[in-house]
């Protein structure tokens, strides 16, 4: 190609600004990377959380870039929009999805109802959010049973930020109401086991009791309102089935509710089979108290 030909092509308007256009998209994701990998460095080296900091960066450059660009080539943007003028309905429609996810950001940009690092629940979805986006919400999938974590991801698409109820559960992660039921066959008396059970379980959160409360304060400030019974709680009631029903609830460190529960629920059973096997077999169904 002649040299006058280059010259030709490279003074035309539209392939300067290419040029530029391109060249700047390449220098925005190298230094993303950089930063990225300095920050991720960093957060690693003095075990703090980066995710906030590395989504914060992502999205302002992202934002940067896009913004420069559509003044950059407002022009032709404009012009063509108006060419496209009668197909703006059909466009339109056809994103719609796209237009409500970017709706969605800015809410989520707005009204914060959580952060990178919260625990969210969106429908029966629950997870710690490690990405926020333009389109959707990253979660890192949370067990609500064990409160341990899958291994899965979800993916929030932003509209539903707008159509469904978000539960902020960041408060929760730590010290949560857990709440568990015991089943038995209505044999003997457990009043005085339960009795003697909500002793064990106050023994069980002793150690526990001066965080819960510090941590119960810090919930119920931030929330308005008084909520949180520290005290163990035994409720005995009956199912369907006419078996007896001990529904116990609990405010305990997250890490601990599984292991607490396993020894109530052992200890009870093994106080039920000792009453039990002291009755005769003729008075398995009269009432029998605790020794």
């Amino acid at each position: 190609m002649p040299y006058e030909q280059v010259l030709t092509y490279l003074d035309d308007p539209t392939l300067q600004k290419s040029i530029i256009s391109v060249c700047l998209i390449i220098l925005v994701g190298i230094t993303k990377s950089i930063l990225k990998r300095v920050l991720v460095d960093r957060g690693k080296k003095h075990k703090k959380n980066y995710r906030s900091q590395v989504n914060t960066l992502n999205n302002s450059l992202n934002i940067s870039l896009v913004f420069f660009i559509v003044i950059f080539w407002s022009g032709e943007i404009q012009e063509f929009a108006l060419s496209i003028a009668a197909f703006m309905f059909a466009i339109v429609f056809a994103t719609k999805e796209y237009i409500q996810c970017f709706l969605g950001y800015f809410f989520y940009l707005s009204a914060r109802p959580f952060r990178i690092g919260d625990w969210i629940q969106v429908q029966d979805g629950i997870g710690e959010v490690i990405a926020a986006d333009w389109t959707k919400v990253t979660l890192l999938e949370v067990d609500p049973h064990s409160n341990a974590y899958t291994g899965k991801h979800l993916f929030i698409p932003n509209n539903q930020l707008l159509l469904k109820t978000v539960k902020n559960l960041n408060f929760l992660r730590r010290y949560s109401m857990h709440q568990f039921t015991i089943t038995c066959e209505p044999l003997i008396d457990i009043v005085p086991i339960v009795s003697h059970l909500e002793k064990r379980a106050e023994q069980y959160l002793a150690d526990f009791h001066d965080v819960a409360e510090r941590y119960k304060s810090v919930i119920e400030k931030r929330m308005d309102i008084e909520f949180i019974e520290i005290k163990p709680h035994f409720h005995i009631h009956t199912n369907k089935f006419a078996k007896v029903c001990i529904t116990v609830d609990l405010f305990c460190p997250v890490e601990q509710n599984l292991a607490i529960e396993q020894s109530i629920t052992q200890e009870f059973f093994q106080l039920w089979h000792l009453e039990l096997n002291k009755l005769p077999v003729h008075e398995t169904l009269k009432p029998a108290s605790l020794s």
